[in-house]
């Protein structure tokens, strides 16, 4: 986390998996009160669980700085996204690859950042889905539409060629994981050449900062 941090990542995306809605089980409330006290990071709660109003309270008061729920795990998102502002906290809701754009027409305006799954939740190192681009671009036309100032967050097989891909598409932040601590090569080395690929890709262009959200 401090090696991340000095980097130049914005912020720590913590995956939270139960083994029920994705297959594979990860960490608990507890790592995010470990952890709260040694940064001033941003720490992202992506809430792989199923339900997820089962869990939102307990790693709120844990130190989580933003919840990430699931439209998938849930039959009522407007409720989770309440909950979670009730508590103080920014509010995400994620989509899985299968999952249309428009399934957060109704939630949208209450939201502060849309992640979009670019793999299937649930392991690391996957390899990127092309089609994933259309939705990016389909989610970043319907906020600029409806003036609305929700950020895109992108995860899953983010990479020195697929960093520029996303952010042209209209992602703010990329979601690293694997090719941050499975590069080969220091945290911050390969840190810096991804904000360097998601960066330069729009210079020029839509003029929106790319920022690097490290996965745990």
């Amino acid at each position: 986390m401090r090696e991340v941090e000095a980097a130049g990542a914005g912020r720590i995306q913590i995956d939270v998996m139960d083994g029920r809605f994705v297959p594979n089980i990860t960490f608990g409330r507890r790592v995010v009160e470990c952890l709260r006290p040694l940064t001033r990071m941003t720490l992202e709660v992506h809430l792989m669980v199923e339900p997820p109003e089962d869990f939102i309270e307990e790693f709120a008061v844990a130190g989580a700085d933003t919840l990430i729920v699931h439209q998938e795990a849930t039959r009522h998102l407007h409720r989770a996204v309440q909950h979670i502002h009730l508590l103080g906290k920014k509010a995400g809701v994620a989509l899985n690859p299968s999952t249309p754009a428009a399934t957060l027409s109704e939630v949208l305006e209450m939201v502060q950042l849309v992640l979009i799954m670019t793999v299937n939740p649930g392991f690391g190192g996957q390899k990127f889905i092309p089609a994933t681009l259309r939705k990016i671009r389909q989610v970043r036309r319907e906020l600029r539409d409806r003036g609305l100032c929700a950020e895109v967050e992108v995860d899953g097989g983010i990479n020195l060629s697929t960093a520029p891909r996303v952010v042209d598409a209209g992602a703010d932040v990329l979601v690293a994981g694997f090719s941050v601590f499975a590069a080969g090569e220091p945290v911050h080395t390969a840190i810096e050449k991804l904000l360097a690929a998601a960066r330069g890709s729009v210079i020029g262009r839509s003029g929106r900062p790319a920022n690097i959200c490290s996965g745990c």
